[in-house]
């Protein structure tokens, strides 16, 4: 099913460069919409608004966008009001601007969009001209994981997609017993309507989660990496797995939140 409405997030830096293009890209079906999005803070008085206008004006015309919105706020808030207004199905954003003090203190915009969007985000830092081959799903075998699985089957539909479990197997206690739980919520997974075909039955792997995702991320030769957004039960708290991934992307990535 394609999407009806894109936000395509720039911050007007090389880091979204890929953004505006990757949007349209996907927006190929009769109707379906770009629209490029800025989000400037309150209290940012320079370059002034006129000039950041221009700027997205030209952007949108360069990139076949069918429009641009300057916002001012709280990019998180701002940024799912305007998904809402819009009846986005996708918000693509680019990569992380890394602080490292602030980060390890506070949640990234990236992460605040995320949490606030009522629909899946793409993170996109591969050159638009490359289509979507290997999708991999790292998966917990949660709802937001299969929701993830889902929504990269309507980004990449031309795709082979993969699954894999990374286990961590207790230090001191019953390891069959942990395995057998994980195999018995891979079969409830797989039975979550609407997934796509996956091209084996999702891997459980022993080991480390960076590890083994990454192990099987370059066997693959991935291009887009999907995961739920989060690990636990809270829906207002993202994963640290999720939270990891999202600073330091190895390829375009994909992140949704259980219905």
């Amino acid at each position: 099913m394609p999407f009806a409405a894109i936000l395509a997030a720039t911050d007007l830096t090389p880091r979204s460069a890929q953004v505006p293009g990757r949007a349209r890209t996907l927006a190929q079906a009769p109707g379906s919409r770009v629209l490029l999005v800025h989000v400037r803070p309150e209290d940012r008085k320079k370059p002034p608004a006129a000039e950041v206008e221009a700027e997205l004006a030209a952007l949108a015309e360069a990139s076949g966008a069918d429009g641009f919105r300057l916002l001012v706020g709280e990019a998180g808030p701002e940024m799912a009001a305007l998904a809402r207004e819009q009846a986005a199905g996708l918000i693509v954003l680019g990569l992380h601007q890394e602080r490292r003090v602030l980060d390890l203190l506070r949640l990234t915009t990236m992460e605040k969009i995320v949490l606030a969007a009522p629909c899946p985000v793409l993170i996109a830092q591969l050159p638009t001209g490359r289509p979507y081959r290997q999708v991999l799903l790292a998966t917990d075998f949660s709802p937001a994981s299969a929701e993830a699985l889902k929504a990269a089957a309507r980004v990449a539909p031309g795709a082979e997609f993969h699954a894999i479990h990374a286990l961590e197997l207790p230090l001191v206690g019953d390891r069959e017993a942990a395995r057998e739980r994980a195999e018995a919520a891979r079969e409830a997974f797989l039975a979550t309507p609407g997934l796509p075909p996956l091209a084996e039955r999702p891997e459980i792997v022993p080991g480390g989660v960076h590890q083994v995702l990454a192990f099987r991320h370059e066997e693959l030769g991935a291009d887009l990496l999907c995961l739920g957004a989060q690990s636990g039960k809270d829906p207002g708290t993202l994963g640290n797995y999720a939270r990891d991934l999202m600073r330091a992307p190895p390829s375009d990535m994909l992140v949704a939140k259980a219905p």
